[in-house]
């Protein structure tokens, strides 16, 4: 914030002042309470808004909560739309940021201009919530493959395959995914790393966890099967207990190799 001021720009005191006035707000906040409790209620932002302002919602939270907020916003003529982001740290750097966007096509078309601002890749989902849904399924996905390229890595090691050679020989098979190419959980492989970096987030495994969590509680609600994400989310939740919330998520691959050995 400083050096924005610096560059010309004004420093709200509250979220309310910041809002006044405002052809679009955009909010990105750790959790669906947190959203609520800004946006919703009589004393919320969004009842203080002018008609037709436009909301984007880029915290990751529940859909439910998503889909409430949604409801309120149509309740005062506004423009909204959840908006979560993938990518990261270096995709917002850069501004290649991914959104995952849910609203009626009217606000999608008026996000665009802002979004366009921090992202290269605008997706419109579908309808309310559909951006939140969008992103659980990625995130558990990656949290998926996270796990299945530590252990071929690691089951690679322990035959004296190099971590390096295995990589790219994958990358070049059926096996290739995101974690190979992008952020190999291996130390050293890739000097860039939060792997060859003594696993510095990144993307902490606190914030991986709670968006398995976000995905397993919807698929209970939409009695959906997910054996694997399940299986994900009890490893980073026992990251979790280790004290290793802070560290970034391609980490687990530590505990990988400290599991016992697989039963035959």
């Amino acid at each position: 914030v400083t050096q924005l001021e610096q560059q010309g720009a004004y420093a709200a005191k509250s979220a309310e002042e910041a809002a006044q006035g405002a052809n679009a707000l955009i909010t990105m906040l750790p959790a669906g309470k947190h959203v609520a409790g800004l946006l919703s209620g009589p004393d919320g932002l969004l009842a203080k808004l002018h008609k037709n302002t436009l909301v984007i919602d880029s915290s990751t939270i529940d859909a439910e909560t998503s889909r409430a907020v949604h409801a309120e916003a149509k309740k005062y003529d506004l423009l909204f739309i959840d908006a979560p982001v993938s990518g990261g740290v270096a995709a917002a750097t850069a501004g290649t940021l991914s959104f995952m966007c849910g609203g009626s096509a009217d606000a999608f078309e008026a996000a665009k201009a802002p979004l366009s601002a921090m992202g290269a890749n605008l997706f419109h989902a579908g309808p309310e919530g559909a951006g939140q849904v969008a992103k659980m399924c990625n995130n558990m996905l990656l949290a998926i493959h996270m796990i299945g390229t530590s252990e071929a890595l690691k089951l690679g090691e322990k035959n004296g395959v190099d971590a390096s050679v295995l990589s790219e020989i994958m990358m070049a098979s059926s096996g290739k995914n995101w974690s190979l190419e992008k952020y190999n959980p291996y130390p050293g492989v890739m000097p860039a790393s939060p792997a060859s970096n003594d696993y510095k987030p990144g993307f902490m495994v606190d914030l991986m966890t709670k968006d398995l969590g976000l995905a397993m509680d919807n698929a209970q609600n939409q009695n959906s099967a997910t054996p694997l994400g399940a299986l994900a989310y009890e490893l980073y939740k026992q990251k979790q207990a280790n004290g290793e919330g802070a560290r970034d998520f391609s980490s687990i691959i530590e505990l990988i190799d400290a599991l016992p050995r697989s039963d035959k």
